[in-house]
């Protein structure tokens, strides 16, 4: 879906700069090779995704001003109050396994009955967590994968647009043998120049401006799982306690 918003508003970038003819802007995006329209919608692939795990990331946040146990401090967590916890959160969202914070505790309280001592609540919790930010690493390899492939698209262009600048001024010191018309000839050559410049100009700008992007997003991202651990550790771990006959059969 990202790639697909991508190369619409790609579309229309070229659209709305397409009547401007005079203007320098356009001959920069539109007249300096192929590799321009790949470097735009690459860019604007990144900028469709953060905008996407942005918008996410804020949902995923409003998880965390509820509060899931009840706030009467003498309540306990056990197995037999794990049922009231579960229940509340489903009051709160409608969908809890899509929320990363009640994803974890929904787990860790099913297999609550399962278990023997606060530490193994504990290490599921860990456990979980060290899913999720193992899948939020992840989630953004195809974004690393643009920002490496945008500014090897500049060089390209470079590349292109050397070749087509040395090819031009070989046919001209072939054409020409007047020194005064090889250099009222010259225009053509800086075409080529102008090619090789500014499509690298182009692509390390936009990866530029992504990347840094990248930066704020993933730190935002881990800063929300190291709030989703403290939060599970004063909802869920301060409040279990094992009761004596648990206590009992697991010995």
């Amino acid at each position: 879906m990202a790639g697909v918003v991508a190369l619409a508003l790609t579309t229309i970038f070229y659209a709305c700069l397409f009547p401007f003819h005079d203007y320098a802007i356009r001959a920069v995006f539109m007249d300096r090779g192929p590799t321009q329209y790949v470097t735009v919608l690459l860019g604007f692939w990144c900028v469709v995704s953060l905008l996407v795990k942005g918008n996410k990331l804020r949902v995923q946040r409003k998880a965390l001003r509820y509060q899931v146990v009840p706030e009467n401090h003498d309540f306990v967590l056990s197995s037999q109050t794990a049922d009231q916890l579960i229940r509340n959160i489903h009051a709160i969202a409608d969908l809890p396994e899509k929320f990363i914070v009640y994803n974890r505790i929904l787990i860790a309280v099913a297999n609550l009955k399962n278990l023997g001592r606060v530490s193994d609540v504990d290490d599921i919790l860990r456990s979980i967590g060290e899913r999720d930010e193992s899948s939020q690493q992840t989630s953004f390899g195809t974004l690393a994968g643009f920002i490496w492939a945008i500014p090897v698209l500049g060089f390209i262009g470079t590349v292109l647009g050397l070749a087509q600048a040395i090819g031009r001024f070989s046919g001209l010191l072939d054409s020409q043998s007047d020194v005064s018309s090889i250099v009222s000839s010259l225009k053509d050559v800086t075409g080529g120049l102008s090619t090789a410049f500014e499509t690298t100009l182009v692509a390390l700008v936009i990866a530029l401006l992504v990347q840094l992007w990248i930066t704020a997003q993933r730190k935002a991202e881990e800063e929300f799982l190291d709030d989703c651990h403290e939060y599970c550790l004063k909802q869920i771990v301060s409040r279990i306690r094992i009761l004596p006959y648990e206590q009992q059969r697991d010995l």
